[in-house]
């Protein structure tokens, strides 16, 4: 049986998606049951957190291949929690959900998941690593702004990134857990183009029929907007790090590795914006009553 980590969220749903269309019945692992609702009767719910390592034992039992994702600051020690609870419920395999770069980290992220792959090479399960570019879905913060105002900002300048759509990643990944010859390798996956911030506001102004224009700001105005908005110092750190990163080129990369593993070619960033135009198109009108 087959556990998945993160099934409520973007590459975690579409790994359990995906998994119950290739006829498989997973075990997925979530903090509240209520909202795994929809995988109802085509998956087993587990409820669990891997900041309570106690709580895991239950869900591990069984399980011969689990997909290992978490993220925010303290991931590594929340991957560690699983993986000793995978390690000792006797788990075969692992399909990591990692980052490019992780092989060679320079920034925080990276940094993060690297530490995280040492624990899983050191625990003497069997491991793959997939370590994927920016996700599509990330272009998603920039929505509210495209909506309100046709801009969005962030501090990346002329860098290039690969997007990949989690879709992709999640085929994938189900190819890895279902499909024999991964183990011990790590795949670094991308979308087929890599383009500035400025080419993806020229895809979104394509798709939305209106102008999008990227507004390259410092550092700290992004720092700052975030902090506002709650998100967590050292989560913010990290982000600021991660767009210095691709302002550099860092991730300025297109690689084959969806169509090589999963035997499809990945979709492009125009695709996946036709599927949720309805995100930046911002609030609508009211209509008039008669």
């Amino acid at each position: 049986m087959i556990l998945v980590l993160g099934a409520t969220g973007n590459v975690g749903g579409e790994v359990t998606r995906q998994l119950i269309a290739a006829g498989e019945r997973p075990r997925v692992l979530v903090r509240t049951p209520a909202k795994a609702g929809g995988f109802q009767g085509r998956a087993e719910v587990a409820q669990g957190d891997l900041e309570q390592p106690e709580s895991l034992a239950a869900a591990m039992r069984g399980i011969d291949k689990l997909f290992l994702i978490s993220s925010g600051a303290n991931l590594t020690r929340l991957e560690a929690n699983a993986i000793d609870a995978a390690a000792r419920a006797g788990v075969q395999h692992v399909v990591k959900l990692s980052v490019l770069g992780a092989d060679a980290p320079t920034f925080v992220f990276a940094r993060w998941h690297a530490a995280a792959e040492r624990r899983l090479v050191d625990s003497g399960l069997r491991w793959t690593m997939l370590r994927p570019g920016n996700f599509m879905t990330n272009s998603l913060l920039w929505a509210e702004s495209v909506g309100r105002e046709g801009k969005f900002y962030q501090p990346s300048g002329e860098g290039r990134w690969a997007a990949i759509d989690p879709a992709d990643v999640g085929a994938v990944a189900v190819a890895a857990l279902t499909t024999p010859g991964h183990e011990g390798k790590s795949y670094t996956l991308t979308g087929p183009e890599s383009l500035s911030a400025a080419g993806y506001a020229q895809v979104l102004a394509r798709v939305l029929g209106t102008p999008v224009a990227f507004v390259d700001v410092p550092p700290d105005a992004a720092r700052q907007a975030m902090l506002a908005g709650g998100i967590p110092a050292d989560y913010v750190e990290a982000v600021v790090d991660l767009n210095a990163a691709m302002k550099a080129g860092t991730l300025d990369a297109v690689t084959s590795g969806v169509e090589r593993v999963a035997g499809r070619k990945a979709g492009t960033f125009e695709a996946w914006a036709r599927r949720n135009a309805a995100a930046f198109r911002g609030p609508q009108p009211a209509l008039a009553s008669a």
